[in-house]
């Protein structure tokens, strides 16, 4: 069979996924092997744990629907985090294949897939309810010149192997499947003096509102460009600092710097900081962030707290207290990640919210499918109805922002209107 050209190629996406298949990998590698040859080649396999199990459970259209949606966050991760050329394919039943021309260390590597699972394993909103998916990962650094067959033959060996071990779901070809102990510890080290060192870099994600697309202020993201590891995103940062102790640390220094640079923005935009759990399990939170606002001189009005499900988790009553301290003050509070887990609706009782921000895979399918459409629209009765505003997030097509804008949404955001961006940027783009 006369092998297709690249262009070609590109527009062959299966229908269910939107993703190319596995011969477009071969096509872009041969491709970046054509024009390079000092290549760096890292690939990671992902198989959906027990996924013929969701077919028989739920329904086909529920497998459908689930692997639609791992597709979508496959192509978010990847447009997100990697920073040089990529592609993501399917590679048939419940497997996706990543394959980077990407310069990075194996533990940065590790890293960004355990950030992929992270995302995959967030529940799946599908016609028969809500499904829950559990992801294995097969990572390796390609020989030089390898073929794609022996990189898949790699691949395919690790995963088998990481399907029969339970519990462990990062895996890599050679057989080594956690980081090198004095790496991860070496890591971990390196965060508190990166943020002595002020090098843990702040982005805006910024917001819009509805109608009309005023920009109205912007959610405050970490990274960290770390000088082996390359570039570290907010999820493995935290995640970093989490098994290192060092959560109330890194989230003041962020929560410091993201004020101290939107205190300089013109008008009133609004900036917006995520909190962890570490944040409202310490008991004095409010007084801390309370005196931070005051040292800054940053006015709480212009404040939201955006708060997951996992963050209330651990103490509702202590949260509730701590968030209506600071709800007094002026500040705001957003339920960050709706419609990703199972929602306790109590949370919409008890504490003083001013807005529900939905979980992109609410919106994924709002232009195309009419039960997700029914659903934003029943989200979005229920909010107005608690007197509170709904922000959309990760809205990325024009027909997503229309369906948003016509249910009654409040404010949005996504790669659609900006991407993130430097505090200065942003100021700018409020000047335009």
């Amino acid at each position: 069979m006369t092998r297709r050209n690249l262009a070609t190629v590109g527009t062959l996406r299966e229908r269910l996924t939107g993703l190319p298949d596995v011969e477009a990998v071969r096509e872009r590698l041969s491709d970046w092997h054509a024009h390079s040859e000092s290549r760096h080649m890292h690939a990671m396999l992902v198989g959906l744990h027990r996924f013929d199990a969701v077919n028989i459970a739920y329904g086909e259209a529920a497998g459908d629907s689930a692997l639609a949606a791992v597709a979508a966050r496959v192509q978010h991760w990847a447009a997100t985090e990697l920073q040089s050329q990529w592609i993501a394919a399917h590679a048939g039943g419940g497997k996706f294949l990543v394959v980077a021309s990407e310069t990075c260390s194996r533990e940065r590597w590790q890293l960004l897939a355990d950030e992929l699972a992270d995302a995959i394993s967030q529940p799946v909103v599908s016609p028969s309810g809500l499904v829950r998916l559990s992801p294995k990962v097969a990572l390796l650094r390609a020989l030089k010149s390898e073929s794609l067959d022996s990189m898949l033959d790699r691949l395919a060996l690790a995963l088998e192997s990481a399907r029969s071990q339970q519990g462990r779901r990062l895996v890599w070809a050679s057989g080594e499947a956690t980081l090198p102990g004095r790496s991860a510890a070496e890591i971990e080290a390196d965060l508190l003096g990166a943020i002595d060192r002020d090098e843990i870099a702040i982005l805006f994600q910024p917001q819009f509102s509805l109608p009309g697309e005023a920009l109205c202020g912007a959610e405050a993201l970490a990274r960290w460009d770390h000088a082996e590891f390359g570039r570290i995103g907010a999820g493995a940062l935290f995640a970093i600092a989490e098994r290192a102790d060092h959560l109330v640390q890194l989230s003041s220094h962020v929560a410091r710097r993201a004020l101290e640079q939107a205190r300089e923005w013109p008008g009133d935009l609004r900036v917006s900081l995520n909190v962890t759990p570490a944040d409202l399990a310490s008991g004095s939170y409010s007084r801390r962030l309370l005196d931070l606002l005051r040292e800054v001189g940053f006015p709480p009005r212009r404040l939201t707290l955006e708060v997951t499900e996992q963050t209330l988790l651990q103490d509702i009553d202590l949260a509730a207290a701590t968030m209506a301290d600071l709800s007094a003050q002026g500040i705001r509070i957003a339920l960050d990640d709706f419609g990703a887990g199972f929602c306790n609706f109590r949370y919409l009782k008890v504490l003083p919210l001013h807005y529900l921000k939905l979980d992109r895979s609410m919106v994924e399918g709002i232009a195309t499918d009419t039960r997700d459409r029914a659903v934003l629209r029943g989200i979005v009765a229920m909010a107005h109805a608690l007197d509170l505003a709904v922000i959309a997030e990760g809205i990325e097509s024009e027909e997503q922002l229309a369906v948003v804008t016509e249910e009654g949404c409040a404010l949005f955001q996504g790669f659609l209107r900006a991407l993130p961006m430097s505090s200065a940027d942003l100021a700018d783009l409020a000047k335009s």
